[in-house]
């Protein structure tokens, strides 16, 4: 069975039960890859500033390189030029370690959890969803719940 893989930079990581479980919960056959980088506030600041004109720190930025994609089964075939070893390169993630330290003890869980969400919502970025409406923003989350459930993490 293809899956989806994340290549995470300066870093090692197991991710792939998150990967698996964003794979099956968007019903996904193609190989898929993607790039998982951690930085520091101030380099995530930066990015935002200058990649969406937010001159503040976020806690993740997701660079998608393939545009229509929501909802879609991916095929290597319809996109020939983003394939990566046979892998479709969907694209590139950001994580602030910091945010995610500040954010766990903010909502009261592990970091590893709030890193296993972040990761989780900068991949279905990468698919295409999003949440700029009430119901984009329905739809996308309710994507990371089960890809969460099926993980088995809870709210």
């Amino acid at each position: 069975m293809a899956k989806l893989r994340i290549e995470c930079v300066g870093r090692r990581l197991r991710l792939d039960k998150i990967c698996d479980a964003v794979y099956q919960t968007l019903g996904q056959k193609a190989p898929i890859k993607a790039e998982l980088v951690f930085v520091s506030a101030s380099e995530i600041q930066n990015l935002n500033r200058e990649t969406r004109g937010v001159d503040k720190v976020t806690d993740v930025l997701s660079y998608p390189t393939l545009d229509g994609i929501r909802g879609k089964i991916l095929d290597v075939k319809d996109y020939p030029t983003v394939l990566d070893d046979g892998e479709l390169f969907i694209g590139s993630i950001v994580i602030c370690e910091d945010k995610v330290l500040e954010q766990a003890t903010e909502y009261g869980h592990s970091n590893r959890r709030e890193r296993t969400y972040l990761i989780i919502h900068a991949l279905m970025h990468l698919f295409g969803y999003d949440h700029m409406t009430d119901e984009d923003k329905k739809q996308m989350r309710d994507l990371e719940k089960s890809a969460l459930k099926l993980l088995g993490v809870t709210d």
